[in-house]
């Protein structure tokens, strides 16, 4: 079974059901429903997916989302290591950074975002939902 990184962007494109990019996250979401593929988000992810979800919504409803969301992935975690990965890196951003390393340091074969650019000196795929689910067809 592949074994997929996926970015903050791409969580939250699902969650705030954003237009344009929700379909192809509900489409990518629904694959690890059915266990064809295995989803993986960083801690840094879930943070800061809950963050963005509290400032719209109450706090309570949040973590409903949340936790109906945790089904669908495996959240991986952030330790020193991957800390110092990241702050020794070439990555301008650093979040990227981290979802770089965390996907490194546990065996991921593919990173799944929006945000291709940040990603230009990956040694491993580095997709949007779109493209990875157009090559799996």
């Amino acid at each position: 079974m592949e074994r997929l990184l996926v970015d903050t962007n791409i969580v939250i494109d699902l969650l705030a059901k954003r237009n344009g990019f929700f379909l192809e996250a509900q489409e990518l979401f629904t694959l690890a429903d059915k266990k064809e593929i295995k989803l993986f988000v960083s801690s840094l992810t879930f943070a800061n997916t809950y963050y963005i979800l509290s400032q719209k919504l109450k706090v309570k409803e949040a973590r409903k989302i949340l936790r109906k969301f945790k089904v669908l992935v495996e959240v991986l975690p952030m330790d020193d290591k991957i800390i110092d990965l990241s702050l020794d890196s070439e990555f301008k951003d650093f979040e990227d950074a981290i979802q770089y390393y965390t996907a490194i340091e546990n065996g991921i074969a593919i990173i799944l975002t929006r945000n291709l650019k940040d990603f230009k000196t990956s040694k491993i795929p580095v997709l949007t939902a779109k493209n990875y689910l157009e090559i799996r067809k």
